[in-house]
């Protein structure tokens, strides 16, 4: 499998996958089956509202599926490094100070599946983490943002 095809997924995150793929075929692909066999008992399918919102749930539960068996074939698990706090990797927790507002944050980096900033997660792929990848303390970055580009210091990485 080439670089470019691998998901890269925390150890976490893939179980997360694992147990939400195991719920939603043995919990919620029978209940949708229960729901549209009951609304055919209901007659007439062409004014069957009960029967068209199963069948559509049961074409997004379906494509959930499908989706996550995809993730699941193709990911890799981003290694912790115990040795390396001294460089930005993928899994680093980083906290920086950005010189357009003076404030300080912290993200930590992971692949585009977990990303999530509101919750302190930001994708490898982002102008930022490009960034700041395999750099160290103290070193300025410039960062391509979507209107200007601009500057953050590296001040520690966990």
């Amino acid at each position: 499998m080439t670089e470019q095809n691998k998901i890269l997924l925390t150890k976490e995150g893939a179980d997360k996958l694992k147990v939400e793929l195991k719920e939603l075929i043995t919990v919620k692909r029978p209940e949708i089956i229960k729901q549209i066999q009951d609304a055919r008992e209901q007659g007439d399918l062409s004014e069957n509202a009960d029967y068209d919102s199963a069948k559509n749930e049961q074409a997004r539960l379906e494509w959930r599926i499908q989706e996550i068996e995809e993730i699941l074939n193709r990911y890799e698990i981003i290694r912790e490094s115990s040795s390396n706090k001294k460089t930005v990797s993928i899994g680093s927790k980083v906290k920086f100070k950005d010189f357009s507002d003076n404030k300080e944050y912290e993200y930590e980096i992971c692949g585009s599946i977990e990303s999530d900033p509101l919750l302190g997660k930001i994708s490898n792929e982002s102008p930022l983490a490009k960034a700041i990848l395999n750099k160290t303390v103290g070193t300025k970055s410039e960062v391509r943002g979507i209107d200007k580009p601009y500057k953050v210091e590296i001040i520690k990485i966990s």
